[in-house]
């Protein structure tokens, strides 16, 4: 047996020995509330919907991949992975989307309103928010040539924000190891968990906002020199902000262990990025590890995810089924909801 709270608690200079315990032994690794075949009678083609709708939108544009992992993750980090980061802004709250670290980078919600508005068609008042975007996020994985994981469904939707705990606990560019290793551990991850989830950035684009502070006036000590001057050429002093870079200019959208070798060569795009290998306090021999194994890096990443995909979430008569992922359910339809919850557990 090896619940849930156990592998929270687990700490391993190599994840992949928890990965292998769990999947050989099929045991209990989701919280309570949450199965994989949550929707089987209720919405059984959730699943297909969500992946032929990412497909089109990394097939369309390839940068979509890393656009939905990290709106993935800026729902899950601050409060739990409820769809709150959806959310616009309301007479009752404000919106998570105009923190600093969502503000004009976050992308991604019109997939996530054309999978809603697909699944509405289909199983109206059915499927949660939460759940889509977690979906969501597996298959940009899968569609970069990640490695898939199993996830487990049944998450409710928030009937708020958490606009203070996003601008708190997200993380940002500039962080020092120290700072990065504290952020995870609120969250119960390990340093290692932590040098793997930030592989995530093996795909997408970095505004030139979020890396000139490491520019100028003084570059940072641990650039590349050769790839001080690519980054200064694509973002000169009081040039466009909105600029983008790539994360991993050798493989920018393939989802593979390029990131930890350009972190070997000085070439980690955000400040954050390299202090994983160079900044006071890193160990290099996860970074060295990942970056020789790519195998590892893949079956790794999936298990830390499988930790993410299920911080804190909202189940049972808790929350609610979200009819448009930007918005609360008025009162009426709350209570219908709260109807539904019942005959779905008689059905199951």
């Amino acid at each position: 047996m090896c619940p849930f709270n156990k592998k929270m608690e687990l700490e391993s200079t190599h994840p992949m020995q928890f990965q292998l315990a769990c999947f050989n032994y099929r045991c209990q690794i989701f919280p309570p509330g949450l199965d994989e075949n949550f929707y089987n009678v209720t919405c059984p083609n959730v699943t297909t919907i969500v992946k032929n709708q990412v497909i089109a939108a990394v097939q369309q544009e390839a940068r979509m991949a890393a656009s939905l992992l990290r709106l993935h993750f800026h729902d899950c980090w601050p409060n739990g992975c409820d769809a709150s980061v959806l959310l616009d802004a309301s007479s009752a709250f404000g919106t998570e989307k105009t923190v600093p670290q969502n503000n004009n980078s976050l992308r991604g919600f019109e997939v996530i309103d054309q999978i809603k508005a697909q699944v509405e068609q289909e199983c109206p008042n059915t499927v949660s928010c939460a759940d889509i975007l977690t979906l969501a996020g597996l298959f940009a994985v899968i569609e970069a040539k990640g490695k898939g994981w199993p996830v487990a469904l049944g998450r409710r939707d928030s009937t708020t924000t958490a606009v203070k705990a996003a601008s708190a606990f997200l993380p940002t560019p500039d962080l020092s190891f120290y700072e990065l290793v504290q952020n995870f551990k609120r969250v119960n991850f390990t340093i290692d968990e932590m040098i793997i989830l930030s592989g995530a950035h093996t795909i997408g684009r970095a505004r030139c906002a979020s890396i000139t502070s490491r520019l100028y006036p003084v570059p940072d000590a641990d650039i590349n020199s050769t790839f001080l001057h690519t980054l200064e050429a694509n973002c000169p002093l009081n040039g466009n902000a909105s600029v983008l870079n790539d994360f991993d200019p050798v493989t920018p959208d393939l989802f593979d262990n390029q990131y930890y070798k350009n972190l070997q060569q000085r070439k980690g795009l955000l400040h954050s990025d390299q202090e994983l290998l160079n900044g006071v306090g890193a160990n290099p021999a996860t970074v060295n590890l990942l970056a020789n194994a790519s195998a590892t890096f893949l079956a790794d990443f999936a298990t830390a995810m499988i930790k993410m995909d299920n911080l804190s979430p909202i189940t049972g008569e808790y929350g609610e089924i979200r009819l448009n992922c930007h918005t609360v359910n008025s009162p009426a339809i709350r209570e219908m909801d709260s109807t539904d919850i019942d005959l779905l557990i008689a059905l199951q």
